[in-house]
């Protein structure tokens, strides 16, 4: 995708780091997704002359955005598709519905004028360099996930990496309040920006917002290490809808509300007393109308609930289908000595994922002579993750020393049984890797989702192979016939690699059916449409410009 700057009919922001613009040819469905008062800006006496009205009735906030720069052959700059669960969950949708995407590029420094790509229009959001490793390195990955990951590494407290966190969120907030029309429908995402729904509540209390959370929420014990917990709830709770990926994260959030904010909860819903989420900040567009005189205590109802996360399963299963993607699994079993049984683990090198845990329990197997050599191969692709954190760095050399010692102790020449890929694929080389293997390993130790479990599913259509599914993944609340698993279990590990490294053709038929029954019926575009229809169903937050479409 090339950058192509569109036109802007309005001023840009001063602030050369939240730089927005529009384009007249982006939309919902199609066509145009501009609210009635295009370009509008408040005036002085309505809101901070900064912050205006924008065009887009949909937005999407992220942290990234859905492309990676790159350098095209003749030097030109070019915007290219790039990795992740959460683009790979978002890219068809945007693509159908239209709107604005704003998220960071990814480098630190100013970011590109606004451009449209692949249906997209999109937003970046600049970061210095003190704050990537402030907010990014620091606050994000250092402090909440491990914190939300069940402290599987120890989470660090550090009040600048929070001025940080705080400053960013606010710079998103105001992006968001600048692309949306009046009206429009913003829905945020992630640990990353759980500020950014009450600080554009205070501004824009005309549009709905929605925060979906990607990664689980944590136990209140465990939250409450959190020096700033309250003002992560209450940033959250500026949302309309709060989204998680099961249902004992919503949970856990509910109970965070009550012990952390003191507020009421009933069922799935949260009162928001008035006067809970701040004071009487100015707002651009009408507020709310104020709640009816005979309401017990005035404020607003957000809705925390689960909608779990899926993928764009046909259109996996199509690649799969191809083919030169099955040449292509044919070649790669026979690079591996055309073993009997190819076993995969497909993972950002990420502590959470159980890599250490899944090493060790096949090493014991093949110890103990309950899977053979050279008849059984490992495949391990662990692409690069935030090389720059020191746990990161740690963990790489732990998962390469344990490689090393499984080859250097059972490998014949030409033969190791371990085969480590330190690197990213495009998605055909996955959907290849996928049908080679005959059974999936998934081990995380904590995951909110895991989308692998579900592209691996998606592209067995002849209901052959295994998974091996960690129970503390959100998938294994929807993919019940995989082989279910406690990671920290070694023995109750090894048993299943092995149960599923042997399972009869009939037994695989049987799981794998019901699988891809659910993920093809559960995809990414339900995801979505469950999610916004649920949006929907909010408190009207007053007059819409232009209603969202539904998705196709």
């Amino acid at each position: 995708m090339s950058d192509s700057n569109s036109p802007s009919g309005r001023t840009a922001s001063s602030d050369p780091d939240a730089r927005s613009g529009l384009d007249a040819s982006s939309g919902l469905n199609g066509s145009a997704a501009r609210g009635a008062s295009t370009g509008h800006r408040a005036s002085a006496g309505d809101a901070d002359p900064q912050w205006a009205i924008g065009d887009y009735s949909f937005v999407v906030a992220a942290s990234r955005l859905p492309v990676d720069r790159a350098e095209g052959p003749d030097g030109e700059v070019e915007w290219r598709p790039s990795p992740g669960g959460l683009v790979t969950a978002l890219e068809p949708v945007m693509r159908d519905v239209g709107g604005a995407w704003i998220g960071w590029p990814g480098a630190a420094g100013a970011p590109p004028e606004p451009f449209d790509a692949d249906g997209m229009h999109l937003v970046g959001v600049g970061l210095s360099e003190q704050q990537v490793r402030d907010y990014y390195e620091g606050f994000c990955n250092a402090t909440l996930w491990p914190l939300y990951h069940d402290v599987i590494a120890p989470p660090q407290f550090h009040r600048p990496w929070w001025d940080a966190y705080v400053a960013v969120n606010r710079r998103f907030a105001q992006a968001a309040a600048e692309q949306a029309a009046l009206g429009a429908t913003v829905w945020v995402h992630d640990y990353q920006l759980q500020l950014v729904p009450g600080m554009l509540r205070e501004r824009r209390d005309d549009v709905r917002i929605g925060h979906f959370t990607h990664v689980p929420f944590p136990g209140y014990e465990i939250f409450a290490q959190l020096p700033w917990r309250r003002q992560i709830v209450e940033g959250l709770l500026g949302a309309d809808l709060l989204g998680f990926q099961r249902h004992g994260d919503a949970t856990n959030f509910l109970r965070a509300c009550r012990r952390t904010a003191g507020l009421a909860t009933r069922g799935s819903l949260v009162r928001v007393p008035s006067a809970a989420l701040g004071g009487e900040a100015t707002t651009v567009g009408p507020r709310r109308p104020p709640p009816a005189a005979d309401a017990p205590t005035g404020g607003r109802e957000v809705r925390a609930a689960a909608f779990p996360i899926s993928i764009d399963s046909a259109a996996l299963g199509e690649i799969a289908k191809r083919e030169d993607v099955h040449a292509r699994a044919q070649e790669i079993r026979k690079a591996l000595g055309d073993p009997e049984t190819v076993l995969l683990g497909v993972d950002r090198l990420d502590y959470t994922k159980g890599i250490l845990h899944r090493l060790n329990a096949y090493r014991e197997v093949l110890k103990q002579g309950r899977l053979g050599l050279p008849e059984t191969v490992l495949v391990l692709v662990a692409s690069p993750s935030r090389e720059r954190v020191e746990h990161y760095r740690i963990l790489r050399d732990e998962v390469e020393a344990a490689v090393g010692r499984i080859n250097g102790e059972h490998a014949e020449l030409g033969n190791p049984p371990v085969h480590y890929l330190h690197q990213s694929y495009p998605r055909e080389e996955m959907a290849a890797l996928y049908l080679a293997a005959d059974v999936m390993l998934v081990t995380s130790l904590r995951d909110g989702m895991n989308l692998v479990a579900k592209e691996y599913v998606a592209c067995r259509h002849d209901e052959t192979g295994a998974l091996v599914l960690s129970e503390f993944t959100g998938a294994a609340d929807e993919l019940g016939t995989a082989f279910l698993v406690n990671p920290h279990d070694i023995e109750g590990l090894k048993d299943a690699i092995v149960r599923a490294a042997t399972i009869s053709p009939r037994e695989a038929r049987r799981r794998m059916r019901s699988m891809r029954r659910r993920v093809r019926e559960h995809d990414v575009a339900h995801w979505a449409q469950t999610f916004l229809d649920a949006l929907k169903q909010a408190p009207d937050p007053g007059p819409r410009a232009v209603e969202p479409g539904a998705l196709p």
